[in-house]
């Protein structure tokens, strides 16, 4: 059986660019890039060549995964005896998506834990009327109240007696802080004597903050160390990667994941503004990105879109081994996790593959993008790549680096040291 020279020497270029990245977070010698995604890559990218002699070497100093610089979570779990207890309740919902769910989850405990209030275990509502879910149905309700065993109390089912005349509805916006608890949530609850909370978003930058506060460490529990998935779903998630590792037997298991839905490419429009700068980025781009910084065709990629688009094509022409979740989930799980059309399901897998993935590239700029990112920085997981245009043959991928790593400015750095 013949050997195609070709294919080899793809495959291993493909191998030493994982290698690369995961060397270059441990130096950390990135530069800055802006909130939104760079546009054109014009200038000192031109020269930023890779040689085969570096790639070669570095495919012998170890893998990507062989990073010695893991976080520990550094914030202290607060007493409950701390702040005074009242006898109201903090009832809210998780919505949109998981990548809201964290933060949701974060500001409900921290507000709950100032006002010194019982927290109710969530709902979950997806974007069309009528699709709502039991916590339990997704997440691991048990240890979400252990979690919060002796922050904040927490009761597993709404309380009979509340209705609209005791509820009032508030809303905060996210990473609220004790200041706007204190002025706007406060004497609504000591008036009603329980609320209905909603997160609302003004910003999507998860960048940490200078200014400390003591509810810093409640809401670094709320964020990355309440949820966790429910056996049959964190099973399915497990399937996914693993199936996804044994299609990159080429490339040492590692794969890529790139958050990529066409309809929210449509809805957005990705065209640059007058700096140059854009918010997302089409198949064709993407994988003209990924090919340029020295991806090789034996690249296995794990697209977020759910169903297959003819313009998924310009990406699979370049890289052969690019999949949907209806290629990858077991098909015994499909019928469950796949079938309903904008199922919450398909949104928790994409979320936690990408937070499990060898490198992220994330082709649109939003909050799930921010909250991979934190995830991944909280499991070490660092080699996330902010894809851009780039004008010449190639460029170093140490330009496209996200800068919540490069400066270690997300708030994620704030929790784990």
């Amino acid at each position: 059986m013949g050997v195609d020279l070709r294919q080899v020497v793809a495959g291993i270029l493909t191998v030493t660019m994982f290698v690369m990245l995961g060397h270059m977070i441990k130096r950390d010698h990135f530069d800055y890039v802006e909130e939104k995604f760079p546009g054109d890559g014009r200038g000192a990218l031109e020269n930023a060549k890779i040689s085969k002699e570096g790639l070669f070497s570095l495919a012998k100093k170890g893998g990507i995964t062989d990073d010695d610089q893991e976080l520990k979570p550094c914030w202290s779990k607060p007493a409950l005896d701390d702040v005074e207890q009242t006898e109201g309740f903090v009832l809210f919902s998780l919505t949109n998506g998981p990548e809201y769910h964290v933060s949701q989850i974060a500001d409900a405990v921290v507000v709950a834990r100032y006002l010194g209030a019982t927290l109710v275990v969530p709902d979950i509502r997806g974007s069309k009327p009528g699709d709502e879910r039991n916590f339990e149905e997704i997440y691991d309700v048990e240890k979400f109240i252990l979690s919060l065993d002796g922050v904040v109390r927490v009761a597993k089912e709404r309380p009979g007696k509340l209705s609209s005349r005791n509820l009032a509805a508030v809303k905060v916006p996210n990473r609220v802080t004790e200041d706007y608890i204190v002025e706007h949530v406060e004497p609504i609850y000591r008036s009603k004597g329980n609320i209905r909370l909603a997160t609302y978003f003004p910003s999507v930058n998860m960048k940490k903050t200078e200014k400390k506060s003591a509810s810093d460490s409640v809401a670094c529990l709320g964020m990355f160390g309440t949820l966790e998935l429910q056996p049959e779903i964190s099973e399915v998630v497990d399937s996914t990667v693993e199936r996804l590792r044994t299609l990159s037997r080429k490339t040492n298991g590692q794969f890529v994941a790139v958050d990529l839905r066409v309809e929210m490419l449509e809805q957005n429009g990705c065209q640059g503004d007058e700096s140059g700068t854009k918010s997302c980025y089409n198949p064709q781009e993407i994988a003209l990105f990924l090919r340029k910084i020295g991806f090789g065709k034996d690249t296995t990629i794990y697209v977020t879109e759910s169903k297959w688009d003819s313009s998924l094509d310009n990406l699979k022409d370049i890289f052969p081994k690019t999949y949907i979740k209806d290629g990858i989930v077991p098909a015994d799980k499909k019928s469950k996790f796949l079938d309903s059309e904008g199922s919450e399901y398909e949104k928790i897998i994409d979320y936690y593959v990408c937070s499990q993935s060898d490198v992220f590239v994330p082709a649109i700029s939003g909050l799930f993008y921010a909250n991979v990112a934190g995830k991944r920085i909280a499991s070490s997981k660092t080699e996330i790549l902010v894809p851009a245009d780039i004008s010449g043959s190639s460029a170093s991928a140490t330009n496209f680096i996200t800068h919540y790593v490069s400066k270690k400015n997300h708030m994620a750095y704030s929790c784990f040291c």
